[in-house]
């Protein structure tokens, strides 16, 4: 009996547990902690964190590949959604079903503010080569700047798997930590008086122009860039659904069931890749850092792309909508609106900082798809 016992000891997880796993699994459940408790990016931190959890539990076998002996574990079939670049497309697919794309339209100037914001990527690029990276790791990293989860995912299974579960956790982090990380950025690049000017209220859009510019947006970018087609040309897709008005089960399905269901298979999936010998090593430390900086010069580009539009403008443009050109949607828009209140209780700039926001959607989508037809 003792005999038994002991063999049932020596077959267990914890005998198999390593330190590294078990900082790790710590690292999980803080991460766990933020999205219950504090509600940080929930719907993808939570499967994120609990893959994370799951694929460091030793023996569990959750990622092992098939053998002839074995079918292979749950999430390495799972995972395959992101290995093959089927995940974030659809993740985009349904965006586009919840994205007004009117602002972007009434304004289309504010085109200019989401291509500015892009510059972060260029920039952690850079800095990643400077740092002994290559090309398409360097990609892989820089697309964090965008704050696109589902593109920074993409670009990383395409270019450098083996570096996704690291950028894919930077880019949710960053995307989370918006009201925190960009206010001090748009304080230190504006003025208490710029932050006060109010806009011009938009005019309105027409059903015909919001049906034809989808349909615009993929001819012109997918045939200057064929990488993009698969995010834009999705995203697009999306969008076309809700505002033709035909479908709207459609519509429906891809604003709620069919969203949440791709959002947990994502994240559980990325979550897995987190194995603590990749998560606790310098380089992933590298790309936190990098990717940090790639989401502060993106904030920066924008805004420093509002102040030449305000100045043309002779004053009419805040400058501050420039930061929402990041692709983080609504978050970084209503962080503009927030600034804006705090300076004149008066102003209303969540529509005019949508323009940039949904801008930054499509401008991630073509850098990224840029990086993909250089380095894939």
């Amino acid at each position: 009996m003792l005999e038994m016992l002991l063999e049932f000891w020596q077959e267990t997880g914890l005998m198999a547990l390593s330190w590294k796993e078990v900082v790790t699994i710590g690292i999980a459940s803080l991460f766990l902690y933020l999205a219950i408790k504090k509600g940080y990016e929930p719907y993808l931190l939570l499967p994120i964190a609990f893959g994370m959890l799951l694929v460091n539990l030793p023996l569990g076998g959750l990622m092992a590949p098939p053998t002839a002996d074995s079918a292979g574990g749950l999430l390495y079939y799972l995972y395959q959604g992101v290995e093959l670049g089927i995940y974030p497309p659809l993740i985009f697919l349904c965006l586009g079903a919840t994205i007004d794309f009117g602002p972007l339209i009434a304004n289309p100037v504010t085109l200019l503010l989401g291509g500015g914001a892009q510059i972060g990527i260029f920039v952690a690029f850079f800095g990643a080569i400077a740092l002994g990276m290559t090309g398409p790791e360097a990609s892989s990293i820089g697309i964090i700047g965008g704050a696109d989860g589902p593109t920074a995912i993409y670009v990383a299974s395409q270019l450098a798997p083996r570096l996704l579960s690291s950028i894919a956790l930077a880019a949710y982090s960053y995307m989370a930590l918006v009201p925190i990380i960009q206010p001090p950025i748009i304080r230190l690049l504006t003025t208490p008086e710029q932050r006060k000017i109010k806009m011009e209220q938009l005019r309105p859009v027409s059903k015909k122009e919001k049906i034809v510019f989808p349909i615009v947006v993929t001819l012109f970018t997918t045939l200057l860039v064929p990488s993009s087609a698969p995010l834009i040309g999705m995203l697009m897709l999306g969008n076309l659904v809700k505002e033709s008005g035909r479908v709207p089960k459609i519509a429906a399905t891809l604003e709620n069931a069919f969203m949440y269901i791709i959002t947990i298979l994502l994240g559980i999936s990325v979550g897995a890749k987190a194995e603590a010998d990749v998560l606790l090593s310098v380089e992933t430390g590298l790309i936190i850092l990098l990717g940090l900086t790639a989401f502060a010069a993106g904030t920066a580009g924008g805004i420093l792309m509002g102040q030449v539009m305000y100045v043309l403008s002779k004053g009419k443009i805040n400058p501050m909508i420039g930061s929402a050109g990041v692709s983080a949607v609504p978050m970084a828009a209503r962080v503009v609106q927030k600034e804006g209140a705090k300076a004149n209780p008066t102003n209303f700039l969540l529509m005019h900082a949508m323009g940039p926001n949904v801008a930054g959607v499509i401008g991630s989508a073509v850098a990224a798809g840029v990086l993909l037809q250089f380095f894939s």
